[in-house]
């Protein structure tokens, strides 16, 4: 397999992420894998090859000790890498060379790993040059939403640890994450292989008795470290021993303010700095050693913690999650919290005798099994598997359309499967889509969910544009009518109100004036807005700014149409029918009381009798046949026109008038 390793830092750097890359290289070369390096240098100029490491031109990054920073596209170096033909990248970090690893892995077409080796949270100080809370919190945010970027942009990510994992889940990162602690050469940290005369040389360059109990600590020298609590307890020790020496190996931008803070505290003779130190001989280091010391909170796997445990070495350290399987109190080592808690408790590891420091460290050399480069490659190379297998099944963005209020996408899938999608443009831009870029089946289903919201909202969109719509009957819609669960029916209603294609108040404001305009009643307005799930509140508070004396002026017009489209009634009948219809309406009684007083029935007591007549008439014409004898069909008519609204006598005055030979 061809593999490409990429990171901002390597040999000869010294410092975690070069230390693991060189392990994975060497790991993957003696299983027979063609291995390729892409890291930075210090200077500009074209790429260069080394031994089958590409170094990018960078500046050295002062404040980051030891750090190269490169721009995230080399054109040279991309050809290069085009030219190895690769089965997969591994990146190692997440920007400057991280980004130019994600760069040629998509325009390539080839599967991308990335290791998160740096608890950028908790660099922050960094950046935050005024120590502002604020600023921090702001930092601290932008961290997680680009290490989510970075994650998401993989096709796997493997975490050094178990804690490292919970805060990339933290993050939200969708892809698999799998725990791969980094793998060690626990044979070269055998004690063994360092000489006596090694050792004497060391701690004779140091000015360190052969009797002195020696502390060591490695790693990089920065604030993050909190070396100043070491330092702390050293002065503590000071008063109460000369015997128990701290020797700090590594290089950084807090080296010489320690200096300066152990000469403040008078303990130069206990307290040494040996500054940056070869790779290849560090395990000497350890070996003339005969206890490790960390204060550091920062870690996300803390390989020193691991090299001193292979060296045989007791780890002194403050409780961080990452320690769990590697110090076990009282055997491996011991937890502090604070100076004078370490102090103590290097008080009491000086008071032991031999036989229990060689059960001790005995114990710590077993305690690093797990950690041996051999197993190491083994779940690394399940990951690339993984990986490829996983690439393989990619969809492919085929074409993409932007439509007005979304993102059309259309996916395909070697299978011939094709998918399309519709999303948010915030989605499309946060996600970096673009054309040919491969998405996974996590990463489609995610999105897929997202095109059920979205197919929903633009149907939503489409009802509105042809009529208005209240907040329940968008909802009912989305309830009834789509496969949307009540979080992504908020989320609509949430767009829709946004962007005011929703307004209950509006609508509220237009019906109660479309209602009036068209003559209908405040109940029947109050009844029809209510029924599409407008409160009562919201519409008594529209219909009480209208003017008072509309209702009456527009009961009063109804009315006078009503009035002319009833005829052929007694005028009883005929008030009876509008009062009937103006309730309906929607109008109050007493307003449709004030109406009858107000409106002018002359014309229909005037054509009162000539009704009647017509009346009577056609109840003769109904009753006549199943009359018995007269005297049974003028009642019938009787009783007709009494149930027509007219007066009684004007009834018998008719009756009276009408022809009834032959009956």
């Amino acid at each position: 397999m061809k593999i490409g390793i990429f990171s901002d830092t390597y040999l000869p750097e010294i410092n975690g992420v070069a230390s693991s890359c060189d392990t994975l290289r060497r790991e993957l070369e003696k299983n027979g894998h063609e291995v390729y390096v892409v890291t930075t240098k210090i200077g500009h100029g074209k790429c260069e090859w080394e031994n089958n490491v590409l170094r990018l031109g960078g500046i050295e990054l002062k404040f980051l000790y030891g750090y190269s920073m490169t721009s995230f596209f080399h054109l040279d170096a991309y050809e290069e890498i085009k030219k190895l033909n690769l089965d997969i990248i591994h990146a190692q970090t997440e920007f400057g060379v991280g980004i130019f690893a994600r760069i040629c892995a998509r325009h390539l077409n080839i599967p991308l790993v990335s290791t998160y080796h740096t608890t950028y949270e908790d660099y922050t100080h960094y950046i935050n040059f005024i120590n502002s809370k604020t600023v921090d919190m702001a930092a601290k945010n932008i961290v997680g939403k680009l290490s989510r970027l970075y994650g998401d942009s993989s096709t796997e990510v493997i975490a050094p640890s178990e804690k490292t994992r919970q805060m990339l889940l933290r993050y939200k990162i969708k892809r698999n994450i799998y725990v791969v602690p980094t793998g060690l050469d626990i044979k070269r940290f055998n004690p063994k292989n360092t000489t006596d005369k090694q050792i004497e040389e060391i701690r004779n360059k140091y000015d360190i008795a052969s009797d002195d109990k020696l502390i060591l600590f490695v790693g990089r020298v920065a604030k993050e470290k909190s070396i100043d609590i070491i330092i702390d307890a050293f002065k503590i020790l000071h008063d109460k021993t000369s015997k128990i020496k701290l020797l700090v190996v590594g290089a950084g931008p807090d080296l010489d303010g320690l200096k300066a803070m152990a000469s403040r505290y008078g303990i130069n003779d206990t307290v040494k700095f040996a500054g940056r130190v070869e790779n290849n001989i560090i395990e000497h280091y350890y070996h003339s050693a005969q206890a490790f010391v960390s204060a550091s909170l920062t870690e996300t796997q803390g390989m020193t913690y691991v090299e001193a445990l292979a060296s045989g070495l007791m780890v002194f350290a403050r409780y961080d999650n990452v320690l769990d399987d590697l110090v076990i109190p009282e055997k491996t080592g011991y937890f502090f919290e604070n100076a004078q808690d370490l102090a103590d408790k290097l008080i009491l590891f000086d008071q032991m005798n031999n036989q229990e420091l060689i059960n001790h460290r005995l114990d710590c050399i077993k305690q690093t099994a797990n950690y041996d480069q051999d197993i190491f490659y083994e779940n690394i190379m399940k990951v690339y598997h993984q990986a490829i297998l996983s690439y393989r099944n990619l969809y492919e963005i085929e074409r993409i359309k932007t439509r007005d209020e979304y993102v059309e996408i259309i996916l395909h899938k070697p299978s011939d499967e094709t998918v399309e999608l519709l999303i948010s443009y915030d989605t499309y831009f946060n996600r970096g889509l673009r054309k040919n870029e491969k998405l996974t089946n996590e990463q489609v289903e995610y999105l897929q969910k997202e095109t059920i919201q979205m197919k929903a909202y633009v149907d939503c969109v489409k009802m509105i544009s042809r009529k208005d719509r209240t907040t329940k009957e968008i909802y009912d819609y989305l309830t009834n009518e789509t496969d949307c669960d009540i979080e992504t029916i908020n989320k609509i209603v949430d767009q829709l109100e946004e962007r005011n294609y929703i307004n209950d108040h509006v609508y509220t404001q237009n019906m109660v004036h479309n209602m009036k305009m068209t003559l209908q009643g405040e109940q029947k307005i109050i009844n029809t807005l209510k029924k599409k799930g407008i409160p009562y509140d919201m519409i008594m508070e529209v219909i009480d700014s209208t003017d008072p004396d509309e209702e009456y002026q527009n009961a009063l017009k109804w009315a006078q149409k009503l009035q002319n489209t009833i005829n052929g009634k007694s005028t009883k009948m005929k008030q009876k029918m509008m009062y009937q219809k103006l309730l309906a309406r929607g109008f109050e009684s007493d307003i449709i009381n004030r109406i009858m007083q107000d409106l002018n029935f002359n014309q229909e007591n005037k054509d009162e009798i000539d009704n009647l007549k017509n009346c009577a008439t056609k109840a003769r014409r109904k009753y006549e046949k199943k009359a018995k004898d007269f005297s049974s069909l003028r009642n019938s008519i009787f009783k007709y026109c009494l149930a027509q609204g007219y007066q009684t006598e004007d009834i018998y005055a008719v009756l009276d008038e009408m022809d009834w030979d032959g009956q």
